[in-house]
Protein backbone atom coordinates (compact mmCIF):
# COMPACT_ATOMS: atom_id res chain seq x y z
CA UNK A 1 0.00 0.00 0.00
CA UNK A 2 1.20 3.52 -0.63
CA UNK A 3 3.28 4.76 2.21
CA UNK A 4 3.15 8.83 1.73
CA UNK A 5 -0.74 8.68 2.15
CA UNK A 6 -3.03 5.58 1.08
CA UNK A 7 -5.44 7.69 0.59
CA UNK A 8 -4.08 9.97 -1.61
CA UNK A 9 -4.95 8.18 -5.06
CA UNK A 10 -8.18 6.87 -4.19
CA UNK A 11 -9.42 10.58 -3.32
CA UNK A 12 -8.05 11.19 -6.57
CA UNK A 13 -9.86 7.95 -8.22
CA UNK A 14 -13.20 9.12 -6.66
CA UNK A 15 -12.58 12.89 -7.81
CA UNK A 16 -12.18 12.35 -11.79
CA UNK A 17 -14.30 10.04 -11.81
CA UNK A 18 -18.47 10.68 -12.78
CA UNK A 19 -19.62 12.35 -10.04
CA UNK A 20 -22.61 10.34 -7.86
CA UNK A 21 -24.49 11.33 -4.83
CA UNK A 22 -22.16 9.01 -2.29
CA UNK A 23 -19.35 11.25 -3.46
CA UNK A 24 -21.33 14.57 -2.73
CA UNK A 25 -22.35 13.20 0.36
CA UNK A 26 -18.79 11.88 1.47
CA UNK A 27 -16.92 15.58 0.38
CA UNK A 28 -16.24 16.29 4.32
CA UNK A 29 -14.90 13.09 4.99
CA UNK A 30 -12.92 12.45 1.81
CA UNK A 31 -11.32 16.36 3.00
CA UNK A 32 -10.56 15.03 6.04
CA UNK A 33 -8.87 11.75 4.75
CA UNK A 34 -6.73 13.64 1.90
CA UNK A 35 -5.34 16.44 4.16
CA UNK A 36 -3.28 14.02 6.13
CA UNK A 37 0.51 13.76 4.60
CA UNK A 38 -0.05 16.42 1.98
CA UNK A 39 2.24 19.32 1.32
CA UNK A 40 0.95 22.78 1.13
CA UNK A 41 0.83 23.23 -1.84
CA UNK A 42 -0.74 19.74 -2.62
CA UNK A 43 -3.67 20.52 -0.05
CA UNK A 44 -4.56 23.75 -2.09
CA UNK A 45 -5.22 22.62 -4.93
CA UNK A 46 -7.33 19.58 -3.44
CA UNK A 47 -9.20 22.26 -1.42
CA UNK A 48 -9.79 24.41 -4.08
CA UNK A 49 -11.37 21.73 -6.13
CA UNK A 50 -13.44 20.33 -3.02
CA UNK A 51 -14.53 23.42 -2.53
CA UNK A 52 -15.68 23.96 -6.32
CA UNK A 53 -17.52 20.67 -6.29
CA UNK A 54 -19.14 21.13 -2.64
CA UNK A 55 -20.81 24.45 -4.66
CA UNK A 56 -22.85 21.88 -7.36
CA UNK A 57 -25.46 19.93 -7.40
CA UNK A 58 -25.74 16.67 -8.63
CA UNK A 59 -26.96 17.34 -11.99
CA UNK A 60 -24.24 19.90 -12.12
CA UNK A 61 -21.47 18.17 -11.50
CA UNK A 62 -22.61 15.55 -13.81
CA UNK A 63 -23.37 18.15 -16.74
CA UNK A 64 -19.87 19.45 -15.93
CA UNK A 65 -17.86 16.14 -16.07
CA UNK A 66 -19.81 15.21 -19.36
CA UNK A 67 -18.78 18.31 -20.93
CA UNK A 68 -15.68 18.29 -19.93
CA UNK A 69 -14.75 14.50 -20.34
CA UNK A 70 -16.80 12.60 -22.40
CA UNK A 71 -17.69 15.29 -25.25
CA UNK A 72 -14.31 15.94 -25.61
CA UNK A 73 -11.85 13.93 -26.92
CA UNK A 74 -8.68 15.71 -26.26
CA UNK A 75 -9.80 15.74 -22.27
CA UNK A 76 -10.64 11.84 -22.37
CA UNK A 77 -9.57 9.80 -19.14
CA UNK A 78 -8.54 7.11 -21.50
CA UNK A 79 -5.23 7.19 -21.44
CA UNK A 80 -3.80 5.25 -24.56
CA UNK A 81 -6.45 7.34 -26.80
CA UNK A 82 -3.84 10.28 -25.76
CA UNK A 83 -1.11 8.22 -27.55
CA UNK A 84 -2.92 5.92 -30.13
CA UNK A 85 -6.53 7.54 -30.68
CA UNK A 86 -8.64 4.95 -32.44
CA UNK A 87 -5.79 3.21 -34.18
CA UNK A 88 -4.92 -0.24 -34.42
CA UNK A 89 -2.22 -0.62 -32.11
CA UNK A 90 -4.21 0.87 -29.07
CA UNK A 91 -5.56 -2.51 -28.63
CA UNK A 92 -2.37 -4.33 -27.68
CA UNK A 93 -2.20 -1.64 -25.31
CA UNK A 94 -4.37 -1.86 -23.42
CA UNK A 95 -4.32 -5.36 -22.98
CA UNK A 96 -0.45 -5.17 -22.19
CA UNK A 97 -1.56 -2.72 -19.11
CA UNK A 98 -4.45 -5.68 -18.34
CA UNK A 99 -2.06 -8.09 -18.35
CA UNK A 100 0.14 -5.71 -15.96
CA UNK A 101 -2.51 -5.84 -13.54
CA UNK A 102 -2.59 -9.33 -13.39
CA UNK A 103 1.08 -9.63 -12.51
CA UNK A 104 -0.14 -7.93 -9.25
CA UNK A 105 -2.40 -10.13 -8.37
CA UNK A 106 -5.26 -7.83 -9.82
CA UNK A 107 -8.36 -8.15 -11.92
CA UNK A 108 -10.65 -5.36 -13.01
CA UNK A 109 -14.24 -5.82 -11.91
CA UNK A 110 -17.66 -4.15 -12.66
CA UNK A 111 -17.49 -0.26 -11.44
CA UNK A 112 -14.26 0.24 -12.07
CA UNK A 113 -12.63 -1.79 -9.42
CA UNK A 114 -9.47 -3.43 -9.26
CA UNK A 115 -9.50 -6.77 -6.82
CA UNK A 116 -7.96 -9.85 -5.85
CA UNK A 117 -8.18 -12.55 -8.36
CA UNK A 118 -10.97 -14.29 -6.32
CA UNK A 119 -13.19 -11.47 -6.70
CA UNK A 120 -12.40 -10.72 -10.35
CA UNK A 121 -15.87 -11.22 -12.83
CA UNK A 122 -15.08 -12.13 -15.99
CA UNK A 123 -17.60 -10.08 -17.39
CA UNK A 124 -16.11 -7.05 -16.84
CA UNK A 125 -15.47 -4.78 -20.00
CA UNK A 126 -14.07 -1.99 -18.26
CA UNK A 127 -11.40 -0.38 -20.07
CA UNK A 128 -8.10 -0.75 -17.90
CA UNK A 129 -6.62 2.92 -19.04
CA UNK A 130 -9.39 4.98 -17.00
CA UNK A 131 -6.96 7.44 -15.45
CA UNK A 132 -9.57 6.89 -12.09
CA UNK A 133 -8.98 2.87 -12.27
CA UNK A 134 -5.04 3.58 -12.89
CA UNK A 135 -5.04 5.43 -9.20
CA UNK A 136 -6.90 3.19 -7.38
CA UNK A 137 -4.08 0.55 -8.96
CA UNK A 138 -1.29 2.75 -7.91
CA UNK A 139 -3.21 3.21 -4.44
CA UNK A 140 -2.50 -0.43 -4.11
CA UNK A 141 1.26 -0.36 -4.49
CA UNK A 142 4.25 1.11 -2.57
CA UNK A 143 5.52 4.47 -2.56
CA UNK A 144 7.89 3.67 -5.29
CA UNK A 145 6.05 1.26 -7.37
CA UNK A 146 2.66 3.80 -7.74
CA UNK A 147 5.23 6.42 -8.75
CA UNK A 148 7.06 4.09 -11.78
CA UNK A 149 3.95 2.75 -12.79
CA UNK A 150 2.43 6.40 -12.89
CA UNK A 151 5.97 7.77 -14.20
CA UNK A 152 5.20 5.95 -17.52
CA UNK A 153 2.44 8.04 -18.18
CA UNK A 154 3.88 11.26 -16.90
CA UNK A 155 3.90 12.74 -20.85
CA UNK A 156 0.47 11.62 -21.36
CA UNK A 157 -0.50 13.39 -17.84
CA UNK A 158 1.24 16.31 -19.34
CA UNK A 159 -1.03 16.67 -22.20
CA UNK A 160 -4.09 16.25 -20.32
CA UNK A 161 -3.72 18.75 -18.01
CA UNK A 162 -2.31 21.31 -20.82
CA UNK A 163 -5.42 20.45 -22.53
CA UNK A 164 -7.78 20.97 -19.50
CA UNK A 165 -6.03 24.26 -18.56
CA UNK A 166 -6.12 25.36 -22.50
CA UNK A 167 -9.86 24.74 -21.50
CA UNK A 168 -9.99 26.19 -17.48
CA UNK A 169 -11.07 23.17 -16.63
CA UNK A 170 -11.33 22.90 -12.44
CA UNK A 171 -10.51 19.23 -13.51
CA UNK A 172 -6.70 20.27 -14.36
CA UNK A 173 -5.01 21.03 -11.27
CA UNK A 174 -6.16 16.65 -10.14
CA UNK A 175 -4.43 16.09 -13.42
CA UNK A 176 -1.22 18.15 -12.37
CA UNK A 177 -0.97 16.99 -8.98
CA UNK A 178 -1.08 13.43 -10.47
CA UNK A 179 1.62 14.28 -13.28
CA UNK A 180 3.55 15.44 -10.53
CA UNK A 181 3.61 12.48 -8.03
CA UNK A 182 4.66 10.52 -11.19
CA UNK A 183 7.63 12.84 -12.30
CA UNK A 184 9.14 12.23 -8.53
CA UNK A 185 10.50 9.17 -9.81
CA UNK A 186 12.74 10.89 -12.18
CA UNK A 187 13.85 13.51 -9.54
CA UNK A 188 14.67 10.69 -7.11
CA UNK A 189 16.66 8.10 -9.90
Amino acid sequence: MNQENPMFYQVLSKLLDYPDEALLAALPELRGEIRRGLEAAEWLVLDRFLNHLEKLDLTEAQAAYVMTFDLTPEHALHLTHHLFGDDKNRGPALIDLSEFYKEFGLEMVANNVLANDSAANEGSNEIPDYLPLMLEFAAQLSLEESRFFLAQWARVLNQLATNLEDAQSPYAPLIRLVEQRSLLVRAAA
